[in-house]
């Protein structure tokens, strides 16, 4: 391992230096703003039930989101056990899981609370965004945090190198490549 990932990992991650590691802001916000956009684009991909605002609907979806288990039916084919694709599935609920990841770490926060935001926000996610719709997904709720730290350590750990990089061009394009959403809060002036 190399010197800069020997310091990385035996720092929790804390590879920059914390500016105020007690600050939720920015992530949350990015998070909030994640999921209403990911909520709108359901509404047009799949506007049944998503685009519905019958009240009475919606009411009769969060209740059963509150009164019954989270939907899993294990005799589905694998990734599938909730009734949606598996590309939805493994693939966007892995991006969602390292997005929410990544923005916790970028923002000076190390490995666990970085999951544990991760897991909280696939929880609203699951429960606030999108119970008005579906009913929750066990999977989701466990592997959206399990592929987000995976993921969005991997993407951190390749950010972090990239901010190191002498050439500004190749700095802004690994980067950018690596975390664009925050690349752009950057630009807009977001402190981490």
């Amino acid at each position: 391992m190399t010197p800069a990932l020997t310091l990385i990992w035996a720092t929790g991650g804390a590879a920059l230096p914390p500016e105020d590691p007690q600050s939720w802001t920015i992530p949350s916000a990015h998070a909030l703003g994640l999921m209403t956009g990911m909520r709108l684009t359901e509404a047009v991909i799949w506007p049944e039930p998503f685009a519905d605002t019958s009240l009475a609907r919606m009411g009769r979806s969060y209740e059963a989101a509150f009164t019954q288990p989270p939907k899993w039916d294990s005799s589905r084919r694998a990734f599938e056990w909730d009734g949606d694709p598996w590309w939805v599935n493994s693939i966007g609920h892995a991006a969602f899981g390292s997005e929410l990841y990544l923005r916790a770490r970028t923002c000076h926060n190390s490995l666990v609370p970085a999951l544990a935001f991760t897991a909280i926000g696939s929880t609203v996610w699951e429960y606030g965004f999108e119970a008005n719709g579906v009913r929750p997904s066990a999977l989701d709720l466990w592997y959206t945090p399990a592929a987000g730290l995976v993921l969005g350590e991997a993407r951190y750990l390749g950010w972090t190198l990239a901010r190191r990089i002498g050439n500004r061009t190749w700095r802004g394009v690994l980067s950018g490549v690596l975390d664009p959403f925050g690349e752009l809060e950057r630009w807009a002036g977001t402190k981490c």
